[in-house]
């Protein structure tokens, strides 16, 4: 079983590769599975049903306005690429939520309303406060420490009191928008260690994320010392992905990291039907 568990089409707004075409290159590259995964941020985007009424609500980032996925096209795509693609290719239906604390209530609505059509989902903290990482507007104005500890504090009080989802997504995600370096594990591992116990309690997991490699970090997503934590704690429920938003990202250095979580100690990796795991050999 060859699969790739995070991926992005053009109904993510930092992506232009096509739903069908991802299909098409996933068949070429030789994968069994694929689940799509884009993105929905409250708080930092809007709907479209909102943009409609107020473009003013949108960010335009990079020449284009930073909105949500199109949930009215968006399902309907993905069961069209999926008949289209069978038997070949299974495509199952994800997103990736950048969930806040304070935007609980709407992924609650989300989810409630598209209840019979969701395999995975990829929980991810993307944000604080409506506070971006990437264009460090989080970090300015806090120390090193300040960051890292209220990147994980938030990621502990979403997956406490929240049940809709599946992994959490590159867990140490903040370690790549560090304008200091990666801030060391031990560091944060007791609350790492809370965070992980937590998602082994409510029967989630986490995912490896295979973009470490394009974006020349020192260690994989989450690090290996995440990773064996989570191994030892007796997590199993593990997914892989590439987090791909260009057909050079799609599959890539999947077969490699298997490999890795070998040498960790993990026997198995996950795909997802419905919101339930299903596990395969590495």
């Amino acid at each position: 079983m060859l699969a790739d568990y995070h991926v992005h089409t053009d109904f993510s707004d930092d992506s232009v590769f096509p739903l069908e075409d991802v299909c098409a290159l996933a068949v070429e590259r030789g994968f069994d599975e694929i689940c799509i995964t884009d993105h929905v941020d409250y708080g930092v985007r809007p709907d479209w049903d909102e943009y409609r009424r107020d473009p003013s609500c949108a960010k335009i980032v990079e020449g284009k306005p930073s909105i949500n996925v199109d949930y009215e096209r968006y399902f309907p795509a993905i069961e069209r690429a999926r008949e289209r693609f069978a038997p070949e290719l299974t495509v199952k239906t994800g997103m990736e939520f950048g969930v806040q604390s304070h935007t609980l209530d709407k992924y609650q609505t989300l989810f409630d309303q598209h209840a019979n059509a969701w395999d995975f989902i990829i929980l991810s903290i993307h944000q604080v406060g409506d506070q971006e990482f990437w264009d460090g507007t989080f970090q300015e104005g806090r120390t090193q420490e300040q960051y890292n500890m209220q990147h994980y504090e938030e990621m502990l009080r979403v997956v406490q009191n929240f049940n809709h989802w599946s992994v959490i997504g590159h867990l140490d995600h903040i370690k790549r928008y560090d304008p200091l370096g990666p801030w060391p594990d031990v560091n944060v591992r007791d609350i790492v260690a809370e965070i992980l116990e937590e998602a082994i309690r409510r029967d989630k997991g986490i995912e490896l994320n295979t973009s470490s490699v394009r974006y020349g970090l020192s260690d994989l997503t989450p690090s290996v010392e995440i990773l064996s934590l989570y191994h030892d704690l007796g997590g199993r429920i593990l997914t892989i992905g590439s987090d791909s938003h260009k057909p050079e990202h799609l599959g890539a250095h999947i077969p490699m990291m298997r490999e890795r979580l070998q040498e960790i100690g993990f026997t198995e990796f996950c795909t997802f039907d419905h919101m339930e795991p299903i596990f395969h050999r590495l």
